[in-house]
């Protein structure tokens, strides 16, 4: 099964407003654009991924993005990222109906191409399903399988929103590169353990975190 990754990215002087005590607001804007292209660079190498979607606005991140192989479409609704999420599934699905469709955080520096295929070998077993990030307060991938509804509730307390809408939670074990999202100082330091790419890596090189 080939899947569709829809991939949010709000522009990027707003992303990652949580990592500016740690890391400031002038390397703020190059770190989302950093982890975003790790996430899609992983993402495009995955087996089990046939397209990559981004939504977002930002000229700057569209250019880069698109560079590495996902298709850009402008987020429209321009009303957060649930919105973009489901624009991003209809804009798949106007094209191949019957494709399954997967949401993806951007902020996913440590991705690994295999764990991501195992996520969506496990998540091809249900209508939808959904994987907790590290926190186990949100979620970082939610699937919907051919001719299912995404139905994205991101933000916050999401995984038990998810589990509410009837999504499937799939097992964490072995998968933490794409659990671990990065919204502070702390989360960056974790997938610096796990081991970013190279985007990442560049950018954070020399980087010392404030706590």
């Amino acid at each position: 099964m080939q899947w569709t990754l829809v991939i949010p990215l709000k522009p990027l002087m707003r992303a990652k407003s949580r990592l500016a005590p740690a890391a400031g607001d002038v390397l703020r804007p190059g770190l989302a654009l950093a982890f975003a292209q790790d996430t899609v660079a992983a993402a495009t190498a995955c087996a089990g991924v046939g397209d990559v979607v981004v939504v977002t606005d930002d000229g700057r991140a569209g250019a880069a993005l698109g560079a590495l192989g996902a298709r850009i479409v402008p987020d429209s609704p321009g009303a957060g990222l649930n919105a973009a999420l489901a624009h991003g599934a209809a804009a798949v699905r106007s094209r191949r109906p019957t494709t399954p469709v997967a949401a993806l955080n951007a902020d996913l520096p440590a991705l690994r191409p295999a764990e991501l295929a195992a996520v969506l070998a496990a998540a091809s077993a249900f209508p939808r399903a959904f994987l907790p990030d590290a926190a186990g307060i949100g979620t970082t991938f939610l699937a919907a399988g051919p001719g299912r509804e995404l139905r994205p509730a991101f933000g916050g307390a999401s995984r038990a929103r998810h589990t509410a809408s009837g999504a499937v939670e799939l097992p964490s074990a072995g998968v933490a590169s794409v659990r671990q999202d990065v919204d502070t100082g702390e989360d960056l330091r974790a997938a610096l353990a796990l081991g970013v790419g190279p985007h990442t890596a560049r950018a954070t090189a020399g980087l010392l975190l404030v706590d």
